[in-house]
């Protein structure tokens, strides 16, 4: 098939844009040119640049297809318009029935008009994220566009960007580009194929592919780190960033003056990521280590002496003020951070950060016996644990916080448990980061997440579709990493009403309305009390199980993405929502160990059954609960059946209670047999009312048998 190559050349577009931008410019491309491609393009992208390049028929022919017009005998006007609409002639028009019907043939698309008449209103509707206008046309890019390549099968596809009067520049497709600005100059070439326009541009010192620019960033300072016997710290973030700032990368070390060394680490790779973006490097044993990379756009003729001896004094001004921060915050003790915070606000309907830290100090004390904390230490580490808020370093490198704060708690003589907490409470970052171990980091983390969430729960700020401005869905996602990877037994729904209870909403010291309409409506109808002696409110019950339904959701969103049966989990806490999640996993996957056996797929398969015959039956004359009548067991299948879950129904309950989960499902496991022989040889729908309606039941207690272990209806398959 044809070769597309389209690329959109302007000036230098900001490095976090750049993928995005290539893969919805693809994307709308595709849709754009639907009839004739049928598979999106290739994304390439850089400083400069964003291309696409696919294949698309040269030209298709659309089917013909029938219009129905206005009924035989309709006014002239009404068939008149009807003609017009469709370009067609009286001739054109058919009888059939009582409608006049316009037999349309199809239509032969070419690929060059199609995309001549199509790409003109895509990019015009370009969908930046931020761009802006030059000059008098109202034509708007992330920054200004110069020219637009247009390739076809070797041939090039003119089009404007001119719409009525405005000349949009003068801006015209054309098969030109240009190579590296200051390597090769603004002479442009001509290209006819991705080969030639990869070549041309390697040729004018231009790497096309973002991919291949940072495989040769990362292996040029990997080389020059090795040189010197160290490594680089890995940053793929910044990898990625830097192979969106140049088009030619020249990787080159530079030296990070020996006074400067006794900076902590995080502040250095810090100063030098977000000023500078610079590569860390460090030795073998993680030490820092007194280098650094950085990636030139030219190809030094001194071999990079003049450009490492200008950054290095760059550095070295940004190191000077590091340490100036470094040095006056280590004046005071973390401490005294603290009245600072009374006059910070964390959200204008939750108070400010000092309140918040009265909260994480009564929350964490909660928590702490029940993870195996000291609660004197854990309350320690929550009051300390936002002090670096309101310090220096923080204030220029918000990135640190929580880290500052361990180094600060360390010079003024806290416990190390209380630093490392401080240091670990913001933990897990991400996916890829480390959950908190150490009991006490453990208590001040889940306190600081599940005040996040109760909080910003109750204002009614919760996440809707795709948006998550208070990263609610993190915080969630945090709180059960740190409790599966520690194998933590806590009871949530309790520590979730005494998060929600740390607002003084909840005492009723404020306004309710401030704290959300529908939690206090809620309250008030439940009649809202404090809580007495450890017992919360209706209200409150039901805010926690509010709250950890979300808690479940995000749970089977992680086990969906390890590729996990999270229909399973869905299943097991339908049944009876949960609030240890350690024991609800371990439920699951009790339930799922007996779902792969052949007894356990065939009882799945009976109950799903036996639940398609209630819903049915009940819709006629049921339903149909209530205990079953022996005397009327005729059958003997169904006298074993009814015997059978009788038995295994009480064993389960036993073993659910003791924890057993995979003894109540080799118990359940054992109703194979019966429920085979009862479907086998008994008619449920008999045509004595009696006989039928104490089947029915039957069933119904099978069903609940099942349901005792989780909600069956939701497992899949």
């Amino acid at each position: 098939m044809p070769e597309l190559l389209i690329e959109l050349f302007s000036e230098e577009i900001p490095a976090r844009m750049q993928a995005r931008a290539a893969e919805d410019f693809c994307g709308l491309l595709q849709k754009a040119l639907a009839p004739l491609m049928a598979a999106a393009p290739r994304p390439l992208y850089g400083p400069r640049r964003i291309a696409a390049v696919g294949e698309m028929a040269a030209r298709a022919e659309t089917a013909g297809k029938e219009e129905r017009g206005p009924r035989i005998g309709a006014p002239d006007a009404a068939i008149e318009g009807f003609l017009r609409k469709h370009g067609a002639t009286r001739e054109q028009l058919t009888q059939e029935g009582q409608f006049w019907v316009l037999q349309k043939p199809g239509q032969v698309i070419e690929a060059a008009a199609l995309i001549a008449e199509r790409l003109p209103a895509l990019l015009r509707g370009f969908p930046w994220p931020k761009s802006m206008r030059w000059g008098t046309s109202d034509f708007a890019w992330v920054r200004p566009l110069q020219r637009i390549l247009c390739v076809l099968d070797g041939r090039p596809v003119p089009f404007a960007l001119a719409q009525g009067e405005d000349a949009v520049h003068g801006l015209a497709a054309a098969d030109l580009t240009e190579g590296h600005r200051v390597l090769a100059g603004t002479e442009p070439f001509a290209v006819r194929s991705l080969a030639d326009y990869e070549r041309g541009l390697r040729e004018r010192f231009v790497v096309a592919d973002a991919a291949e620019r940072e495989r040769i960033i990362e292996a040029g300072i990997d080389r020059l780190a090795a040189g010197e016997g160290l490594e680089v710290v890995p940053d793929r973030g910044l990898l990625a960033e830097v192979a969106g700032l140049v088009e030619w990368p020249v990787p080159l070390l530079g030296r990070i003056d020996d006074a400067f060394m006794d900076l902590p680490p995080e502040v250095m790779r810090t100063t030098m990521r977000v000023n500078q973006r610079y590569f860390a490097l460090r030795h073998a044993d993680g030490r820092a280590a007194p280098r650094f990379a950085i990636v030139s756009n030219i190809v030094p003729q001194d071999g990079g002496a003049a450009i490492v001896a200008g950054n290095e004094r760059v550095l070295r001004a940004r190191l000077s003020d590091a340490r100036f921060f470094w040095d006056l915050d280590r004046r005071q003790r973390l401490e005294e951070f603290l009245p600072k915070l009374d006059s910070v606000v964390f959200h204008a309907r939750l108070g400010t950060q000092g309140q918040r830290v009265s909260r994480l100090e009564t929350l964490a004390a909660v928590i702490a016996p029940l993870v195996g904390a000291d609660r004197a230490l854990a309350t320690r580490a929550a009051r300390l644990a936002k002090a670096d808020l309101a310090s220096g370093m923080v204030g220029e490198f918000p990135e640190l916080q929580g880290v500052m704060g361990r180094y600060y708690a360390l010079h003024g003589g806290e416990d190390p448990r209380v630093a490392e907490a401080i240091g670990a409470h913001y933990r897990p970052l991400g996916p890829g980061d480390a959950v908190p171990s150490e009991p006490v980091a453990v208590a001040v983390a889940l306190a600081d997440k599940l005040d996040q969430l109760a909080g910003f729960f109750a204002v009614d700020e919760r996440p809707t579709g795709s948006g998550d401005p208070y990263a609610l869905r993190r915080a969630a996602l945090g709180v059960i990493r740190i409790i599966r990877e520690n194998g933590l037994r806590l009871g949530l729904a309790d520590v979730i009403a005494e998060a929600f209870f740390g607002y003084p909403q909840a005492t009723g010291t404020t306004a309710q309305p401030e704290f959300g309409m529908a939690v206090a409506t809620e309250t008030m109808k439940a009649g809202w009390q404090p809580p007495r002696e450890g017992r919360h409110p209706p209200m409150v019950a039901a805010f926690a199980a509010g709250l950890l339904d979300f808690l479940a959701e995000r749970l089977r969103v992680q086990l969906r993405a390890e590729g996990q049966r999270h229909d399973i989990v869905a299943a097991v806490f339908g049944a009876a929502p949960d609030d240890d999640l350690v024991r609800l996993l371990a439920r699951s996957d009790a339930l799922a160990r007996m779902l792969a056996t052949p007894d356990g797929a065939n009882l799945l398969a009976a109950y799903k059954r036996a639940a398609n015959i209630l819903r049915i039956e009940n819709r006629k004359d049921g339903p149909h609960a209530g205990p079953v009548d022996p005397a009327l067991l005729a059958a003997g299948p169904e006298r074993d059946l009814h015997e059978a879950v009788t038995r295994v129904a009480a064993a389960v309950q036993a073993a659910l209670a003791a924890e057993d989960f995979l003894g109540a499902m080799e118990r359940l496991a054992t109703l194979r047999a019966p429920v085979d022989a009862f479907f086998d040889k008994v008619v449920v729908n008999d045509a004595d009312p009696q006989l039928r309606r104490n089947r029915l039941r039957l069933l119904a207690s099978l069903c609940a048998a099942m349901d005792a272990v989780a909600d069956v209806s939701k497992i899949e398959g």
